[in-house]
């Protein structure tokens, strides 16, 4: 009996999802557990993986495709079913084969601005005129006026194919002060939309505030070097820093929470997120129960951790439910920032790099050593003034005498 393969919620926060590649071609069997394409998602590329064994009999969104939850991806059934009540379900983009990828499907309102802007009432962007976005993407590229086109798709839509028959023409361009400048629209991915949302809930939901520490660092920048004698690879400074905040956070309880609409959670494991830029954004690798764990053991599992964010690898289990969050910005020579506090998390570490300073040493005399700043934005429903300046003195003097955090 033929089955309708829909998009599922391959993330906790999935709306929608990106199809990049089908493993599977029309007409190809298949079993339970193949993984049948891969899909973009907010936070990383997932497996989509057959619940059934069958036959991919239509692949109604192809590579490319930007597909709801729920929505109709592909359908089962051998060669002789009948399917057209299930392709009637499809969406519109879908059946007339013209899906847009996130990549070649620029916003509309932006680009049409530019285009408005530069061409008068030449523009190719009517009122009333019936385009895919593809669609309306290359007339933007070519300067096609789409007034001017016969539209081939359902309803008189004008398609890709539509455009191939008209005559080319230069590309949008506008010339501010008479230097020529070409915008450059960047689509919005599902990740980026979601990071935008969830910060600034984060922002307008959780009353921040913050706070900063100056941190002798000649200690921890010893230890790291005198253990790194021994140990291959070395040990990175991360490894330390989330050694160090997990035993400040043992200490204090109540920096490790979240908040609830009925109580705040005071979590009874150390789960520490460490911030990995991707091009598109960032994920948020966890190190669950850190308190537990010794450095050797932190540095090998961040790798392998950000190693695979950095390919969009990390399954959803591997990068939610943090309870703290770290984010070291010091490689890219950053001296101090203050970041959002990633939610559900009650507060945020933000690392700069470490540096050298002048200070007076005994004997009145001046002398140098390496420092570094730390910044707390603090969740204030949580945690109060006090709560945070405790922590940070405590990890503060961890990281100045790291044999501190074992005592």
């Amino acid at each position: 009996m033929a089955e309708m393969l829909q998009m599922l919620a391959l993330s906790p926060t999935m709306e929608t999802g990106t199809i990049v590649k089908w493993n599977r071609a029309e007409g190809d069997t298949f079993s339970s557990g193949d993984v049948l394409c891969e899909v973009e998602t907010d936070k990383a590329t997932m497996e989509y993986e057959a619940a059934s064994d069958g036959i991919l009999r239509k692949i109604t969104a192809p590579a490319g495709s930007k597909v709801r939850v729920g929505d109709l991806i592909a359908i089962n059934a051998t060669a002789d079913e009948d399917i057209s009540e299930l392709l009637a379900s499809a969406p519109a983009t879908a059946q007339e084969g013209a899906v847009e990828s996130a990549e070649t499907a620029a916003p509309d309102v932006a680009a049409d601005m530019i285009a408005v802007a530069a061409q008068g009432e030449n523009s190719h962007l009517p009122d009333g005129v019936r385009a895919s976005p593809l669609a309306r993407k290359i007339a933007r590229e070519r300067g096609i006026n789409l007034r001017t086109i016969q539209g081939s798709g359902p309803g008189g839509r004008i398609v890709k194919a539509d455009l191939g028959r008209s005559s080319a023409a230069k590309p949008v361009r506008r010339l501010p002060a008479a230097v020529e400048a070409i915008d450059t629209v960047v689509p919005l991915s599902d990740k980026r939309r979601i990071i935008a949302a969830r910060l600034s809930e984060s922002k307008l939901a959780s009353p921040h505030f913050y706070l900063t520490v100056k941190v002798a660092a000649d200690g921890l920048v010893s230890v790291r070097s005198e253990i790194n004698k021994t140990t291959e690879p070395r040990l990175s400074f991360n490894a330390f820093l989330v050694k160090l905040v997990a035993a400040a956070l043992s200490r204090h309880p109540q920096v490790n929470a979240s908040w609830t609409d009925d109580a705040i959670i005071r979590h009874g494991s150390v789960d520490i997120a460490l911030a990995v830029a991707q091009p598109d954004g960032l994920v948020t690798p966890v190190v669950r129960g850190a308190q537990r764990k010794g450095i050797i053991e932190i540095d090998t599992e961040l790798r392998n951790l950000i190693s695979r964010a950095r390919e969009g690898k990390l399954s959803p289990e591997e990068y939610s439910d943090s309870t703290f969050t770290i984010s070291n910005l010091g490689s890219y020579g950053v001296h101090q920032f203050a970041a959002i506090i990633n939610p559900p998390n009650a507060a945020i570490l933000s690392i700069g790099e470490i540096f050298r300073e002048p200070y007076e040493a005994a004997g009145n005399t001046v002398a140098f050593r390496s420092a570094m700043f730390l910044t707390l934005s603090c969740d204030h429903r949580i945690i109060d003034g006090a709560a945070a300046g405790e922590f940070a003195r405590d990890l503060k003097n961890m990281i100045e005498r790291p044999i501190s955090a074992l005592l």
